[in-house]
């Protein structure tokens, strides 16, 4: 049988080229593929740390349209706080639940992505209250599996904001969540014992990187979206399975 940890080099692959051709759901992606194989805190201190590399790469390039007073008044100290009581909740969780969790959180993504994409919707801007109401849970639940991104988008659905603004923006968020998360993993002693396993997967990410932007203007992104969406949906589904039965 194959070494789990090599079968999620491949799912990293596959992830940052998805990523670097949609611009969403590396670590959305491997962490629900991954989780069919590894548990789910073992692979966050790999995971998380190599999202660094590409997030802050891409906020770098992107510097020009990210949307300060957005970024440090409301969504940074909302998505921080929360990160922290997730962080602190999964010690209490064992790792059937939170697969169980984080399969129900890849469902209702999935199924609405793809629900939204067949009738056609357009986001409608959400009451003040429930955007920061949704972000504190973006928080949370990025502390629990480093993907606020389903929540944290869900949660500024409406905004004013321009594509290439909040995907600047929520590029920032990445970068400074996962540089949080990264130094309570060099605390809590979990980074270290990753380290042979991010230094083997960064050669992944740069092809995954470049695989992607040969590959983005090559595929119609809305059908390779569904494509993406319905692989999640499916492996949300055996992530609940898995951990019910």
């Amino acid at each position: 049988m194959i070494d789990p940890w090599i079968w999620l080099g491949v799912f990293i692959l596959l992830a940052y080229t998805i990523e670097a051709i949609t611009g969403f759901g590396s670590i959305v992606i491997a962490l629900s593929l991954g989780a069919l194989l590894l548990p789910i805190p073992a692979m966050l201190p790999v995971l998380v740390p190599l999202n660094i590399f590409m997030s802050g790469f891409l906020a770098w390039r992107n510097r020009e349209h990210i949307q300060w007073s957005l970024l440090l008044k409301l969504i940074l100290p909302l998505m921080l706080l929360g990160m922290l009581v997730g962080y602190g909740l999964r010690p209490w969780l064992d790792g059937q639940l939170l697969k169980a969790l984080f399969g129900i959180l890849v469902l209702w993504f999935a199924g609405r992505e793809l629900w939204r994409m067949f009738r056609g919707q357009t986001s409608e801007a959400h009451p003040s209250w429930l955007s920061r109401v949704l972000t504190l849970g973006a928080g949370i639940t990025h502390g629990l599996f480093a993907s606020g991104g389903p929540l944290l988008v869900y949660g500024l659905a409406g905004t004013q904001l321009d594509k290439s603004k909040l995907r600047a923006t929520l590029i920032s968020v990445w970068f400074c969540l996962n540089g949080s998360m990264t130094i309570l993993f060099l605390l809590d002693g979990s980074l270290l014992p990753a380290v042979p396993h991010i230094l083997s997967y960064l050669p992944l990410l740069v092809i995954g990187v470049l695989l992607g932007e040969f590959l983005h203007h090559r595929l119609n992104e809305q059908r390779f979206r569904q494509m993406i969406y319905s692989l999640l949906l499916v492996t949300g589904g055996l992530l609940l399975g898995k951990a019910v039965l």
